[in-house]
C-alpha cells in the first residue's frame, strides 16, 4: 500500500473517531457514485453531514483543506444528491471538511470546518 494511501486511510480513521467522539452517527464510509467518493456520511443530530477528509504531512504548499477544488466540491454535491434520493432524505444537510495535518511523528492536528461549502455556490 502506498504511503499516501496509508496516510489517507489513517486520516479517515481519525476523522471517524473524532466525529464519533462528538456524538455524530457514522452512516457510511467511502460511499461512491460515478466518479465521486464521499469519505464519510454522518448524522449530527437531525442534520445529514457529508464529510471530505484531507490530510498532509507538511503545510508549506498550503493547508490540507485548501486542496479541495471546486470540481471536487461539485462531485461531492452531486453524489450527495444521489445518496439523499436513495434514502429519501429531504431535510437539512451540511458539507464539512476535516483537515488533518500530521507532524514528523505522525501526531495529528485536526481542524473541523462545518458548512465548508454549499451547493450552488
Amino acid at each position: 500500500m502506498a504511503k499516501q494511501h496509508q496516510n489517507g486511510k489513517l486520516a479517515e480513521d481519525i476523522a471517524v473517531k473524532f466525529l464519533s467522539d462528538a456524538n455524530y452517527t457514522i452512516l457510511e464510509r467511502n460511499w461512491r457514485f460515478s466518479k465521486a467518493e464521499i469519505d464519510i456520511i454522518a448524522k449530527d443530530k437531525a442534520i445529514l453531514v457529508f464529510v471530505e477528509v484531507k490530510s498532509k504531512t507538511y503545510s508549506y504548499y498550503g493547508a490540507p483543506e485548501e486542496s479541495i477544488s471546486s470540481s471536487k466540491e461539485r462531485l461531492i454535491i452531486d453524489a450527495a444528491g444521489v445518496y439523499m434520493d436513495q434514502i429519501g432524505h429531504d431535510w437539512e444537510i451540511r458539507f464539512d471538511i476535516i483537515s488533518i495535518l500530521f507532524d514528523k511523528q505522525m501526531k495529528p492536528t485536526i481542524s473541523h470546518f462545518k458548512d465548508a461549502f454549499y451547493p450552488g455556490i
